[in-house]
């Protein structure tokens, strides 16, 4: 049964691509550095794949990484650098746009000074760098916008579908059990509930985004296989997210979608004071739900110490690090500081449950500014997107708005995480992008669109 669901598998996953094929998108084929990127940071690490990880310490296995891993992720930044280093003048012009995101990654590395483990940090900060450098071969594509939907299409049509043949027909990859609770998680494609929860939200916005997008171009070729291909994916990333019982990332894939689809709404474009409304309402749902009245966490199933977070925060604040540079970063987790939290608090955890506590400990006050300051200058730039290119600036602005939420009370400002990696595309991206006509697909001829697509080439 396992294999014959396998192979239906596959040929789901093919059928997926088949059915959203058509639209006239010239991409590079170095976006697939990228793209691969995602696939791994949005599942298991490659080691984790072959099972050569081994039964050490919790505690060893934070601090120390797998040398596999290591030089697949040391490959892909260098092709990822070289792609850029091939496309110098959209490079340069998106990094003039993104001063904020810029400063933030050098004080991470500055940080590394005063971290008691630098060479740990070092390498973290190398892997930090490495989703800067993804998100920037993505929107420096000579064809952004289409760059960006077959990058999320690769990585939900290959994730999604997979993560249910796991759960489904191979429980003992698909699932684990968790001792505490007593109960049986669902993991999918990833090690732990949580980042199945992760990256079924994003895939699922930027799914929901596409289908959008199709209902709404009444020309596009095979329109009614593209809203089938699609549909279906939002489909399977709900059921996953309630599969998966992860109720921040479901919460979150609530409120950023209801965003989504109201930023596309016209009469919501005609007042900027409206879409300020809908964002400042999506925020300060779950803060009142969170620390005012605790009536929506017992709807949602949950308990008024959000699992435990609210000792983990006590315990990481009780820590003392060094309130203006922190404890150095991505630093805190390791060492005497880990050992201490795990016994006033949870033990295993290695973050702190909360994404603005989390740059707290280990930047300081100054990473938190820093990071307020790049929220503060993307939030304009997204709404220009908004106004000038409704169908760009909505999938920014859902993003947008998930990565707040939902950092409320998980880290989700950390590296090689799908919220941070969609986060940062988010607010790097470029106001405006190259959007091609609905009628595009039919004003070349097939001959001449052979020649086109042929003369692009691998690294522009």
């Amino acid at each position: 049964m396992s294999l014959i669901a396998t192979i239906a598998c596959i040929g789901a996953i093919l059928w997926l691509f088949a059915l959203d094929r058509g639209r006239e998108m010239r991409t590079s084929p170095a976006l697939w550095i990228p793209t691969v990127w995602m696939l791994i940071n949005s599942s298991r690490s490659v080691s984790d794949w072959l099972h050569r990880t081994t039964a050490e310490p919790l505690s060893m296995r934070y601090s120390e990484g797998s040398p596999l891993d290591a030089v697949i992720f040391g490959a892909l930044i260098v092709g990822g650098i070289v792609v850029l280093n091939f496309r110098t003048r959209r490079t340069g012009e998106l990094l003039r746009q993104n001063l904020p995101v810029i400063l933030f990654f050098v004080y991470c590395a500055l940080s590394i000074l005063w971290s008691d483990y630098p060479f740990i940090a070092l390498k973290r900060w190398s892997k930090a760098a490495g989703d800067l450098v993804m998100v920037l071969v993505v929107l420096s594509d000579a064809d952004p916008l289409s760059a960006i939907q077959r990058f999320f299409k690769r990585v939900t049509f290959i994730l999604l579908p997979v993560s249910v043949l796991l759960i489904l027909f191979y429980p003992g990859i698909g699932s684990a059990y968790d001792p505490d609770e007593r109960v049986v998680m669902y993991v999918g494609v990833t090690t732990f509930k949580n980042l199945l929860g992760m990256t079924s939200m994003v895939c699922g916005l930027a799914s929901l985004w596409s289908l959008m997008g199709a209902y709404q171009d009444r020309l596009m070729t095979r329109r009614g296989k593209h809203l089938l291909a699609h549909g279906l994916m939002v489909l399977t990333a709900v059921w996953l997210l309630v599969k998966c019982d992860s109720m921040t990332a479901l919460s979150c894939f609530g409120l950023a979608a209801a965003v989504l689809v109201m930023a596309g709404q016209q009469w919501m474009l005609r007042k900027p004071s409206r879409i300020h409304l809908v964002i400042g309402s999506a925020i300060v749902l779950p803060l009142f739900a969170l620390f005012i009245d605790s009536g929506l966490l017992h709807a949602l199933g949950r308990k008024p110490n959000l699992t435990d977070r609210t000792s983990i925060w006590a315990a990481v604040l009780a820590m003392h690090t060094n309130p203006f540079v922190g404890a150095g970063f991505e630093s805190f987790w390791l060492g005497n500081h880990l050992q201490r939290v795990w016994d006033l608090s949870v033990h295993g955890i290695q973050e702190a449950h909360n994404g603005y506590l989390e740059v707290y400990i280990n930047l300081g006050w100054i990473g938190e500014l820093l990071l307020i300051a790049m929220i503060v200058a993307a939030y304009p730039r997204i709404l220009m997107a908004l106004r000038r290119m409704p169908h760009w600036g909505r999938l920014r602005l859902a993003f947008f708005v998930a990565g707040l939420i939902y950092s409320l009370t998980e880290a989700g400002f950390r590296m090689m995480n799908p919220v941070w990696i969609a986060f940062l595309l988010a607010i790097a991206g470029p106001a405006l992008v190259l959007e091609r006509k609905p009628s595009a697909q039919t004003a070349l001829s097939p001959p001449t669109q052979k020649a086109a697509a042929g003369k692009i080439r691998i690294f522009q």
